[in-house]
């Protein structure tokens, strides 16, 4: 094949990896107008369902709508409310938490001195530096703001796809040369993401009130904030929930003392552990579909790309882009590689393990997935 085009593997592979290339720097440099349609796109693919539902039980088609704009208005309202108010108060105590910064270095290097440590106490302050925490904080919680600026925007977008959503299938078998197939892969894509994200929205939604009770009920400042920080930060994989309990940890600290920031610690492990270790996989069944070393590097990479949002998109990009890898015999090897390891076991039991690199599932016909036949 590659002779035919007069390309060897060489030239194919950095043909290749040049398109990739252009079009990674297409999306960075673009990143402030796909960003929102990406969120858009997602939060249409979340409320389809609801949709259906009400228009299959006799409401009408307007009416169904109103219902949805009206709930996603009143929810982002809420949100951007929060933060709006949460953050102004948060920056107005900063610098009361700041003063108790430096009455708890001076009693640390008091304590220190008794048992015959000298340090100075500039050292304690550049190695216990709150401030720099309660800025990453701050910068992270205004990132999340600046994405809900475009809240208009993206209510606007998912409006017009929720539209065109009934017309699509029609449009799509107009236009492709092999309609039902691909209309089946776009119906998995969109059914395993939905599924993803309303599972691990009902999941936050959890975390996010368990913690907000808990330090409500430990006496911590602005527990509605961390609450919702922790509600939004679980849709980050890997090192979200660590990043959403630092903040409040050394607010108690600040505030209340070691011992109950010790508290809030015990709180964030117990619910983080038991809510994604145990509950979501019980859940979420099979998982993800991804192997973990696949959705660390997404985090990081769509997180470069598309910047805060998309670290909460990076799992269901990575999701939607396996599934249209495996859709395709010469891209299939990749979405292989993409997925854990008990997948790639039970395509090796299932006899696949002589030949690489590995053949998509026979149910799934070349000629059915090749353009081209």
């Amino acid at each position: 094949m590659a002779e035919q085009n007069g390309f060897t593997p060489a030239a194919r592979f950095l043909l290749v990896a040049g398109a990739f290339v252009v079009v990674v720097a297409g999306l960075k440099s673009a990143s402030n107008l796909v960003t929102p349609f990406l969120l858009a796109v997602f939060i249409a693919v979340l409320v389809v369902p609801p949709l259906q539902y009400m228009r299959s039980h006799g409401l009408p088609a307007w009416a169904a709508m109103l219902v949805v704009v009206a709930t996603l208005l009143g929810a982002g309202s809420a949100v951007v409310g929060l933060f709006s108010g949460s953050l102004s108060d948060f920056n107005a105590s900063l610098p009361s938490y700041q003063e108790r910064v430096k009455g708890l270095t001076g009693e640390l290097v008091t304590l220190l001195d008794n048992v015959g440590i000298h340090v100075s106490r500039q050292a304690v302050n550049s190695i216990i530096d709150p401030g720099r925490i309660f800025a990453m904080a701050t910068e992270l919680i205004r990132g999340i703001g600046g994405v809900l600026t475009n809240a208009f925007l993206i209510l606007l977008t998912v409006i017009f796809i929720l539209f065109e959503a009934n017309s699509l299938p029609s449009k799509l078998r107009a236009a492709l040369r092999q309609p039902e197939a691909s209309l089946s892969h776009l119906h998995e894509v969109m059914h395993t993401i939905n599924r993803y994200m309303f599972l691990k929205f009902c999941t936050s939604v959890l975390t996010g009130v368990l913690l907000w009770a808990w330090l409500r009920f430990l006496g911590v400042d602005f527990p509605a904030m961390w609450g919702m920080l922790a509600f939004l930060l679980n849709f980050v994989p890997t090192i979200g929930s660590i990043i959403a309990g630092v903040p409040p940890i050394m607010l108690a600290l600040i505030q209340l003392g070691i011992d109950d920031a010790l508290l809030v610690t015990i709180g964030y492990m117990v619910v983080n552990v038991s809510i994604g270790n145990f509950l979501e996989p019980r859940v979420m069944g099979q998982g993800l579909g991804l192997s973990t070393l696949v959705v660390f590097l997404s985090l990081i990479f769509w997180g470069w790309v598309l910047g805060p949002a998309g670290m909460f998109l990076s799992v269901p990009l990575t999701m939607a882009l396996k599934i249209g890898f495996g859709a395709n015999t010469q891209t299939y090897p990749i979405a292989v590689m993409l997925g854990p390891a008990d997948e790639a076991r039970a395509l090796v039991a299932a006899g696949r393990s002589n030949s690489l690199p590995l053949t998509p599932p026979e149910d799934s016909a070349a000629g059915e997935l090749d353009p081209g036949a």
